[in-house]
């Protein structure tokens, strides 16, 4: 028997469509629907049919989950107090809830939206007046107070510790910053920031900065600038770490250089290798150290930012002279920058001298190894 379109529609209220309908509370697939049409020998002429079938189990579907909310929400409003006998009694507070919790998580996406999570840096800070304080800073914070840049701080940022290991002195309007071996610091007009301070550099800085801030190692004399002290302190402690470690190797390497000749062990020879490369490695440093210093003097105009620091002054760019709006700000500047060259040199020498010294233990160290070489032969 073959249906048309108005004979269908009669049909629809046979009880084969409402068995598919009441079977099932979801819609029933397309080829499973022309099976059940065919072994009811019921050609299909034209898709409105099916678009009837479907029509159907959704208006049945949607009207069993109406009834499902109508019969959840009634019992969570007679169990919530069954006195009241307000309808939208806990509507209102659902919505707020639903509000909140969207407000929040849109407030809380922001940042995982931009993909950017800001580092949060633990420091010690030592103030000009000897208070030190251990605190937590954030990157936008730090380059706030400090005046810096975000690429600034990569010359100091513990995390590329690896990557940024040649010594720096970078100055900045209104900071200094200091990454001298694991020293990493951030001097500032009235204070110091100390990354990774629990660093050998880092202690040994606090050891040579924290007697110079106290007044009673002054001896009442007038005392250098803040940053200029912590300029220092950082230089004292880097050569001093370094001349320490050439006083502790050159004994060994003496000793060494006497024994091979007559004592020529596997020991002697693993001894000798190592105090090579530290040698290698304390020559490296104290290179680096000494370029450092060499492109400081070799340029007057860091200098004088240096001196200008926290003042009302410039530096004209065509003949790179001091301009200062007061006279006595300008001769200040002056008489420091002639201390901050003579300290620069005074370290500059210790630096040249633990340098030349660790090149010539390598030199010995060497020449005693192509020594052994042309014996074995």
């Amino acid at each position: 028997m073959a249906l048309t379109w108005p004979h269908l529609l009669k049909f629809r209220s046979q009880p084969f469509f409402s068995d598919l309908t009441e079977s099932s509370s979801l819609e029933l697939p397309y080829t499973y629907s022309l099976t059940v049409l065919r072994r009811r020998k019921i050609s299909v002429l034209s898709s409105p049919a099916l678009k009837s079938v479907k029509c159907l189990s959704r208006s049945t579907e949607e009207k069993q989950w109406s009834d499902s909310e109508t019969a959840v929400s009634d019992s969570n409003e007679a169990g919530d107090n069954p006195n009241d006998q307000a309808p939208n009694r806990t509507s209102v507070p659902a919505n707020d809830r639903v509000e909140s919790q969207r407000t929040a998580t849109a407030s809380s996406g922001d940042s995982l939206l931009l993909g950017i999570r800001e580092p949060v840096y633990e420091v010690v800070e030592v103030k000009s007046n000897g208070t030190v304080s251990t605190r937590k800073i954030n990157r936008r914070e730090l380059l706030k107070s400090s005046g810096l840049r975000p690429r600034d701080i990569r010359s100091v940022d513990p995390s590329l510790f690896l990557t940024n290991s040649m010594p720096s002195l970078l100055v900045r309007e209104y900071a200094i910053l200091l990454n001298l071996g694991s020293l990493r610091a951030i001097a500032m007009k009235d204070r110091v920031l100390i990354f990774d301070y629990n660093r050998k550099g880092g202690k040994a800085f606090l050891e040579s900065l924290l007697p110079r801030l106290n007044p009673k190692n002054n001896n009442g004399g007038p005392s250098m600038p803040f940053e200029l002290e912590v300029v220092e302190a950082a230089l004292l402690s880097r050569i001093q770490r370094l001349e320490r470690r050439l006083m502790d190797l050159e004994p060994r390497v003496q000793a060494l250089l006497e024994a091979l000749p007559n004592r020529l062990t596997g020991d002697i020879l693993e001894q000798l290798r190592i105090s090579k490369q530290t040698l290698v490695e304390l020559g490296s440093r104290a290179g680096e150290l000494r370029q450092m210093l060499l492109d400081l003097l070799e340029d007057p105009h860091e200098i004088r930012r240096i001196c200008i620091m926290g003042r009302n002054c410039t530096i004209n760019k065509g003949n790179n002279a001091m301009e200062c709006s007061m006279p006595v700000d300008k001769q200040i500047a002056e008489q420091e920058e002639e201390e901050i060259e003579m300290l620069l040199e005074n370290y500059l020498q210790r630096c040249e001298s633990c340098h030349g010294q660790a090149e010539r233990l390598l030199d010995s160290a060497r020449e005693m190894e192509d020594s052994i070489a042309v014996s074995l032969r």
